[in-house]
C-alpha cells in the first residue's frame, strides 16, 4: 500500500469549519453552565461529564477491582453467600475501616451490592468474576500493564518502529535523543515479543506467559467452539497454540477429530504433558518451531490462529498467513479469532486497549475487519466470512478459504 503524501492528509475539507465552531462552543465555560441549566440538553451534560470523569477515574475503578481479586472477595461470596462488614474484615484479614472502604467502592462499581440485614453479595459485574480462574489472572497481569503506562509518554517517545494503522507505509521512529528503552514489565513477560530467537526461549522463561494465556484461553476456545462446528473438519493444526487448551477443547467438542499444536517448543512442552493427562495422546499432538521462519506441519484442513495475529505487525502477519497458506490443500480453511478494533459497542477496547497494551509489550497492532481482509487477500485467501460470536469484545472470527497458489 503506497505512503499518503503529508499534504494530502493536512488537506482542508469542507467540514472542517464547522466542527472548529462545535468545538469552540462546546468547550466555552459559557455553553457548558447554559447546557446543565436548559431541561434538554442538561441529560447529555451530565452523561458527558460523568464520561469524562471515568475516564479520569479509571485507573482507580480497575486497582478496586485488582484489589477485590487479589483477596478473592468474589469467590469467598460465592462459596458463602452475603456477608457483614464485620465477618468480612475478619476473613479478609483487613482493618473493618479499610473493609468497609473497599466493600462501598465495590457497591458503587457493581461488583457487589447490598443485601439485607446489613449484608453484601455480589453484585452483576462482580458474579462474572466468581469462580471465574482465567479473568482473574487477566486482571492481576494488568499490574505490569499498569506500571508501563505510569508514564504514558515514555512510553511513546521510546516506541521503535511500528506501522500505522492509517498509513502502513509510515513509520514512527523513536526520540533519538532518549536512545534505547529497557524492555518495560510487559515486555519482559512476553519475551518472544523482543527475541530474535524465540525458539531457544526456555521453559522457564516461558512460563508465566504460558501460564497466563492457559487461565484465559477458555474465554476464547467458548466463542470459537460456539461460532463454527469442527465436526465437518478431520484435522486441525493450531498454530500458536500455547499448551493445548483450545486444542483439548475442539478435540472434545469434535470426537472424530484428529488435532495438532504448533508453537515454540518451549511452550508445546506442555501440551504433550496436557495431551496424556486429558487422555488425548492418540488424536492430539504437539509440534514445536518458530511460524515465522518453519513450515508448519502439513495435513490440516483447518488451521486456527487465535490471539495470535494481533501480536504482530503487518510484515510478520503477512509471513504467517502465508506459511498457513502454503500448509492447507485448496480448500482448507483458515480460522482466526481475536478481538477487532472498531467492534461496535466496544470501541475503545481496539485502538486505546490493544494499543496501548501492544505499544507497551513491544510488539503488534489491533486491526479491523477491513485490515485483516486486505492482508488474507494478500497472502492467497478467499471467500472470507465474518462469523458471529456471542462476546465480539473477546473474540471476532473470521473464516477464510485457501485459494489456489498463484
Amino acid at each position: 500500500m503506497a505512503a499518503t503524501p503529508a499534504a494530502a492528509l493536512n488537506r482542508p475539507h469542507w467540514s472542517d469549519g464547522l466542527l472548529a465552531w462545535r468545538d469552540r462552543l462546546t468547550s466555552s465555560p459559557g455553553f457548558r453552565r447554559w447546557a446543565q441549566a436548559f431541561a434538554p440538553t442538561r441529560w447529555v451534560a451530565r452523561r458527558r461529564a460523568a464520561a469524562l470523569f471515568d475516564l479520569v477515574a479509571g485507573f482507580v475503578y480497575s486497582q478496586v477491582l485488582l484489589a477485590c481479586v487479589q483477596l478473592r472477595l468474589f469467590d469467598l461470596l460465592l462459596a458463602q453467600g452475603p456477608q457483614s462488614l464485620p465477618a468480612l474484615a475478619l476473613q479478609l484479614q483487613l482493618p473493618l475501616a479499610a473493609t468497609e472502604r473497599l466493600v462501598l467502592a465495590a457497591v458503587s462499581l457493581r461488583l457487589l451490592e447490598r443485601r439485607p440485614q446489613g449484608r453484601f453479595g455480589l453484585g452483576p459485574l462482580g458474579a462474572p468474576m466468581a469462580g471465574n480462574a482465567g479473568l482473574a489472572a487477566l486482571v492481576a497481569h494488568h499490574a505490569a500493564l499498569y506500571r508501563d503506562l505510569a508514564d504514558p509518554l515514555a512510553l511513546l517517545r521510546h516506541a521503535g518502529p511500528v506501522a500505522s494503522a492509517a498509513n502502513p507505509a509510515a513509520n514512527a521512529a523513536a526520540d533519538p535523543d532518549l536512545g534505547p528503552a529497557a524492555p518495560g514489565h510487559l515486555a519482559s513477560f512476553w519475551p518472544y515479543a523482543g527475541s530474535d530467537l524465540p525458539q531457544a526461549l526456555t521453559g522457564q522463561q516461558v512460563g508465566p506467559y504460558t501460564s497466563l494465556m492457559a487461565a484465559s484461553q477458555p474465554l476464547v476456545a467458548e466463542q470459537v467452539l460456539q461460532a463454527y462446528a469442527l465436526r465437518r473438519h478431520r484435522c486441525l493444526l493450531d498454530v500458536g497454540g500455547g499448551d493445548g487448551g483450545f486444542a483439548c477443547a475442539a478435540a472434545r467438542h469434535a470426537p472424530g477429530l484428529r488435532v495438532m499444536v504448533f508453537d515454540l517448543p518451549g511452550v508445546v512442552a506442555g501440551a504433550a504433558r496436557r495431551f496424556e493427562q486429558a487422555g488425548l495422546s492418540g488424536r492430539c499432538t504437539a509440534h514445536g518451531g518458530d511460524f515465522l521462519c518453519d513450515e508448519l506441519p502439513p495435513g490440516a484442513d483447518l488451521i486456527t490462529l487465535l490471539r495470535v495475529v494481533h501480536d504482530h505487525d503487518d510484515d510478520r502477519v503477512l509471513r504467517l498467513l502465508r506459511a498457513v497458506r502454503s500448509a492447507l490443500a485448496p480448500g482448507g480453511r483458515l480460522l482466526l479469532a481475536e478481538p477487532l478494533a472498531d467492534t461496535p459497542g466496544a470501541q475503545a477496547m481496539g485502538h486505546a486497549y490493544f494499543g496501548f497494551y501492544l505499544l507497551a509489550m513491544g510488539r503488534g497492532q489491533p486491526r479491523t475487519e477491513a485490515r485483516l481482509r486486505h492482508l488474507l487477500a494478500q497472502a492467497g485467501f478467499a471467500r472470507v466470512q465474518r462469523l458471529g460470536t456471542a462476546l465480539p469484545l473477546q473474540a471476532s472470527a473470521l473464516l477464510a478459504e485457501a485459494g489456489l497458489v498463484n
